[in-house]
């Protein structure tokens, strides 16, 4: 996790460094709902490279924004989940789903 001295001082471009890529929001639109395992989540978010889904889980695991289980079986089993801290950003991407169907119907 960043220290405060690592963030920016303004706090939209704080929040947009923690969520700002769009696979970053699409992974938490997702743990929005369930814990996912990274196969699952690799297929449902079309055009997503294995690289990119690997290192934005593993920063937003170390931005505390979710957890990661792995449960002792053969295969491992690991899930993704949100973590208090992200499930304390659901009235952000609630807003961002509200906006963007209003825009649609706009069109």
């Amino acid at each position: 996790m960043k220290t405060k001295d690592e963030l920016p001082e303004c706090p939209v471009a704080t929040t947009v460094s923690v969520i700002g890529s769009k696979w970053k929001l699409l992974i938490m639109r997702n743990l929005l709902v369930r814990p996912w395992r990274f196969n699952e989540l690799k297929k449902d978010l079309d055009g997503i490279s294995q690289k990119v889904l690997t290192d934005s889980l593993r920063t937003m695991e170390e931005d505390g924004i979710i957890t990661r289980t792995v449960y002792p079986e053969v295969p491992p089993h690991v899930e993704y989940a949100l973590s208090e801290l992200g499930e304390s950003m659901r009235p952000i991407l609630d807003a961002m789903k509200e906006w963007g169907t209003e825009y649609k119907n706009m069109l």
